[in-house]
Order: structure tokens, then sequence, then C-alpha cells
């Protein structure tokens, strides 16, 4: 007797079951300390605090921030804080744990961590979003700082929003600290190019892996879920090297166009939101359908688990190239490596933002500004060398192009684990 398929769908992979998976897929490949990997399973710690909130009403509202910090064994906690609806701890953790993958791609002394505020931003004033940001600044001053953890901007967040935790740790502390967050705006100690620098890594990565497979950057169709700060600069970025876009989308939905676009023509959601699915194209669709165009190459460069074992079958798409942080579940991972379709992994694609916010770290402690000139030179040398290290793993070993990023993580991780030993 056979048993039913469920009709239900199961319940969305969490980041840190996910960022799991990937740790235990990477570490079957390396003789590394099972100490090691089952300690790099979990947080160091997680702070969850209150912040009290006045509304422009004279109201009292409170709200639940976290910052998870995963390891910091190669430096300092690097990693985001956002302002989401959908913030938990689970997420927090999971999202820093790739932080520290991440880092050690890239080769950087960091560690990961990743916080936020559960609050919609859109709900907030200005005055109400600075008077959250500085409580919120106030609340984590015990765990933050430049050489303990650096904040970043994240979803919800932005450069204005850095400035005004910034200025509420540097009045805490009584000195002016600029290392304390990264992705400030530059009059105060930002990097030129940090905004852009997510997008600009996911173009470079994009179009190495084309190179690698033997493919004209020409003769590419590319199609861009999310038409934000990653997935619009990347895709400018691939425009301007002759790749055509044929698709890109906001939350309201996707525009395509098989001729492409001129993707300076399309203000993207950060710039106007609501244009991409407003703008006259030949064809509109929904953002589940962009996912599922014949294309050459898709960027998921919007949210988390879009790409999952229902929809992964569907995908035409010769190659992924993540924009998003954990776009991909680990069953639509299996049902990609089973039909041969090559998924570059977010923890290298989109590792420019704190690749040149490591830049803008060294700035701030040097108070020496760099020209966006060099910030490009630097990012497209520190790209190429952790894509050249990735490649030397997918290339001596039958992994996918994720186990072998992570191996490459993974091993650098082990070592300095290995080096300084367990204290006490």
């Amino acid at each position: 007797m056979t048993t039913a398929e469920p009709t239900t769908e199961p319940e969305p992979e969490s980041a840190v079951e996910t960022a799991r998976r990937q740790l235990e897929r990477a570490a079957a490949h390396l003789d590394v300390d099972d100490g090691v990997v089952e300690r790099l399973r979990y947080p160091t710690d997680v702070y969850r605090v209150t912040v009290p909130l006045e509304r422009d009403d004279g109201t009292t509202e409170m709200f639940t921030g976290y910052r998870a910090h995963h390891d910091s064994v190669r430096g300092p906690y690097k990693g985001g804080l956002r302002y989401h609806p959908g913030v938990t701890e689970d997420e927090c953790v999971g999202l820093s744990m790739w932080m520290t993958w991440k880092c050690a791609v890239m080769d950087l002394p960091f560690g990961g961590a990743k916080g936020g505020v559960i609050v919609d931003p859109k709900e907030l004033s200005r005055d109400e979003k600075e008077r959250l940001t500085r409580r919120f600044a106030e609340e984590l001053r015990p765990v933050i700082g430049p050489m303990k953890d650096i904040p970043a901007p994240d979803m919800g967040t932005d450069p204005q929003t850095m400035a005004w935790f910034m200025d509420s740790y540097s009045m805490q502390v009584g000195e002016t600290t600029p290392g304390v967050v990264t992705g400030k705006p530059p009059v105060i100690g930002g990097s030129k190019g940090r905004e852009k620098a997510p997008g600009r890594s996911v173009g470079i990565v994009t179009r190495e892996a084309l190179d690698y497979y033997d493919r004209e950057i020409e003769d590419t169709t590319v199609a861009v879920q999310g038409f934000g700060s990653v997935g619009a600069n990347a895709a400018r970025y691939l425009d301007e090297r002759g790749a055509t876009i044929v698709a890109v989308s906001d939350v309201d939905g996707a525009i395509y166009d098989p001729d492409g676009f001129d993707t300076n023509d399309v203000e993207d959601h950060d710039e106007t939101p609501g244009m991409v699915s407003t703008y006259d194209a030949p064809e509109k669709l929904t953002n589940a359908e962009l996912l599922e165009l014949d294309v050459d190459v898709l960027i998921p460069a919007a949210v988390g688990n879009v790409l999952t074992a229902e929809n992964a079958r569907n995908v035409q798409a010769d190659m992924i190239v993540e924009g998003a942080n954990g776009p991909t579940t680990s069953a639509a991972d299996q049902v990609f490596e089973d039909q041969g379709v090559a998924v570059i992994p977010d923890i290298l694609a989109n590792a420019g933002g704190v690749t040149v916010s490591y830049f803008e770290w060294l700035q701030d402690i040097n108070r020496r500004a760099w020209s966006l000139e060099r910030v490009h030179e630097e990012l497209e040398t520190e790209m190429l060398r952790a894509w050249e290290s990735v490649r030397g793993e997918y290339d001596a070993r039958d992994v996918t192009w994720r186990d072998a990023t992570y191996l490459v993580a993974l091993s650098r991780i082990s070592e300095a684990h290995d080096a300084r030993g367990l204290w006490p």
C-alpha cells in the first residue's frame, strides 16, 4: 500500500537550519576537528533588548531588538542591522553564521554578527526612526565597538541610520568614534562606493563565472529579482559590459522585455519605490514568474528562501548568482545540483559589501579617506583573489560552487581555532 504525497507545502527552512546544513556539508569534505564544527553550529551569544520609542503622538511603544555574535576567532564581529517586521532570533543567528563564512572567504579579519529590530520602518516617521536608532545604539553599547562588534546597514536601514548610530555611541563614550559602524555617509567617515559594493561584487563574480564557462558576457541574458541596491547595481554593472538585462522586479511585480532594458532608465526601488512595477514594459510578470524565465543567468537579489523545492525544477536559468542572503533553500540546492545548474553562493557573490566595509574600517582607523577609484581597484583585487581560491577548490574536488566556497571559509576558520586553541 502506498501513501499519497502530502499536498501541503513544508515549513519554510529557517536561516539557521540552512546555515547548519551548509556547514555540515563542507565539514564532510575536510579533516576538521569535530569540536570546532560543533562550536560553529552555535552562536557565541545573542543579545535581546527592549527598545522603548516615544512616538510622534506622545505615546510610548516597546520594540524588541537582537544582536547575534557567531564567531570572533579571526577578529571583531561584523554584520548588518535590519529594521523589519520579520526579524527573529533564529534569523539573526543564521545570518551571523553566514557573515562568519563570508568574512573568511574574503580573508577579512572579522567574525560574523547580525542584528535588528522587529519593526516596519515604513510605519516610522523620520524622527521616530532616529529616536529608535539612538536608543537601540544605547542598548547595544556594552557589546559593540570598533574592536569588538561593528554594525552596518541592512534591510530597512541606510547610511543615515548608521550616522545616528555612530553619533549616539560617540556621545556616550565621549569621543567621535567613526569606526564603530560602517556604511556611514562619507562626510563622517564612510567610504565612497560602499552602498553600491554588494551589487558591484555580484557583477564581478557573474563576469568571472561566465568566463569560467567560456560564455561571452555580450551574449548573456540576465533576470534580476529585486531591483534594489544590490540588484540594480549588479544589473547596471553587467549592462555596461554588454549583458542583456531582460527582466527586473520590485516588491510589487516584475517587468520583462526579451530585447533588454536600459538599466539606467529604470530607477531602482530605493530611488523610487514602485518605479519598476509601473514602468512601461512589453510584459508584466509576478516575482515568481521571473524566477522561471528562460535566461542564461538568474540573480535573486530580493529576500531569502525564494528558490525552494516547489519551484526549483521550473527554473530554466543555466546559472544562478545569489545577490540576496540565503535565497536558495537546501532542498532547492539539491535539485540544482542534480540538474547541473551552477549556483554561485551569496557568501562569495555579495561579499563586496563587507569587503568595502573593511576598507571603511581601515580608513576610519587611519583617518585617511580613499578615492572611489582606489575602492573599486581594491574591491576588484579582493573579489578576484576570493574567486581564485574558490575556483581552486571547485576544480580540485567533486563539489558544488557552494561547497567549494564553504571549504575555503571553513578551512581558514578551523586553522584559526587550531592556532588559538581553547581557553581556559
